[in-house]
């Protein structure tokens, strides 16, 4: 199987939801399973139902932490030496050339991804369009609101 990239960060997000999940959410969901079976007849007995319900969402998620976790390459951009360059794991400071507004993203792994708080994929259009570029260059791409222009103003590997 391929290695998926991912940051330092969200190799650390990824663990501590894993540990959490294992250390917290698992016996919560035991305890309750326990109580409910404890209140008798087990076939009209919506709390078990439901506990026994979280517990299968609990241990997929367990499932899929642990398989991303084992597929990781988790690339550390302070140590990166890009000369400048876009790379994944950049944090790059656009001009949007038709707004005149500045925007700043990180680009990191899919399952990191939150254009929200700025952090965009490595595989969407925009990180494509930036990966291998320069202070100074301009990128423009196709967005689902129509055509983008920016210019790279600072990139930084933090």
């Amino acid at each position: 199987m391929n290695k998926v990239p991912m940051t330092v960060r969200g190799e650390k997000l990824l663990k501590d939801e894993l540990r959490k999940l294992k250390s917290q959410d698992r016996p919560a969901v035991i305890q309750a399973i326990a109580e409910a079976r404890a209140h008798g007849d087990l076939k009209e007995n919506a709390e078990y139902h439901a506990a026994k319900e979280q517990q299968g969402f609990i241990e997929a998620r367990i499932k899929d932490l642990e398989g991303k976790l084992s597929n990781l390459q988790v690339i550390d951009v302070t140590t990166v030496n890009a000369n400048g360059r876009i790379v994944f794991g950049s944090t790059v400071e656009l001009l949007d050339m038709q707004t005149e507004k500045e925007i700043i993203y990180k680009i990191v792994g899919e399952d990191e991804a939150d254009i929200k708080t700025g952090l965009i994929s490595f595989t969407s259009p925009i990180a494509r369009a930036l990966i291998g570029k320069n202070e100074g260059d301009e990128i423009s791409f196709s967005a689902p609101g129509g055509e983008k222009c920016y210019e790279v103003i600072e990139v930084r590997y933090e």
